[in-house]
């Protein structure tokens, strides 16, 4: 390498021929006998530049595949309830209901009346003329009423007075529970009543009686003139 370099400086250099001769002016600034020197080493990285204008927008890919399902979200507030709809058109008819056990009536009750003015004194009044006894608790032979059906019960008698005084009572089972009196006016025509609410076991018996002899039994009935008995169930007591 320094052998190449003497020669290329010993050609540089100009001849004695050369010498005298007038040649053209050196640049200013330029040494005399000046050559190019070696190439130097690149120099470094420059700092980046700016950034570029984004490009046009590219075309829509295609539609990925469908994520995994998350997790369920909380329960949001209950909303204001909306305005009430048109009412709907009626709905079909549903079948018809098993038929239910039928409720069970229980019936008891009697009103008679006395058809003759002969009464016996000291014995139950035998009222005869029926007006309803259907169920025939009403024994007319006996002018008793006997209880089939236990539960409280009302009676009640209406007694026309004539030609003599008359007291009457109402008992039950032998015992005068209800007493009447009623004095008789000459020649007039009186009435005598009573009733009474009493509760019946089954067996009872119920009547009336006139008491205290003769003296006492104007009881009287005829084709415009009654006197009768009643009584009916109120309600029943059976379990």
């Amino acid at each position: 390498m320094l052998l190449l370099g003497a020669l290329l400086l010993l050609l540089a250099l100009p001849s004695h021929g050369q010498d005298t001769m007038q040649g053209p002016p050196l640049p200013k600034g330029a040494c005399t006998g000046w050559m190019a020197g070696i190439p130097g080493h690149p120099g470094h990285n420059g700092t980046p530049g700016r950034d570029g204008r984004d490009g046009t927008p590219g075309e829509k890919g295609e539609k990925g595949d469908p994520g995994l399902v998350g997790p369920k979200g909380d329960t949001g507030e209950t909303g204001i309830t909306g305005i009430e709809g048109p009412r709907g058109f009626p709905g079909v008819p549903g079948r018809k209901g098993e038929p239910g056990e039928s409720a069970y009536v229980y019936r008891s009750a009697f009103s008679v009346g006395l058809e003759s003015r002969v009464t016996v004194p000291n014995v139950p009044i035998r009222f005869t003329k029926i007006f309803y006894n259907q169920q025939n608790h009403y024994d007319g032979t006996t002018g008793k009423f006997l209880c089939n059906i236990p539960g409280l019960y009302y009676f009640s008698y209406h007694i026309t007075v004539y030609l003599k005084d008359v007291k009457v009572s109402l008992y039950k089972n032998d015992k005068a529970l209800l007493f009447t009196h009623d004095q008789f006016q000459d020649q007039n025509v009186d009435q005598a009543s009573g009733s009474v609410l009493l509760y019946l076991e089954k067996g009872d018996q119920v009547w009336l009686q006139v008491y205290e002899g003769e003296n006492h039994n104007g009881v009287y009935a005829d084709n415009v003139h009654d006197s009768t008995f009643t009584g009916f169930l109120l309600y029943h007591n059976i379990e």
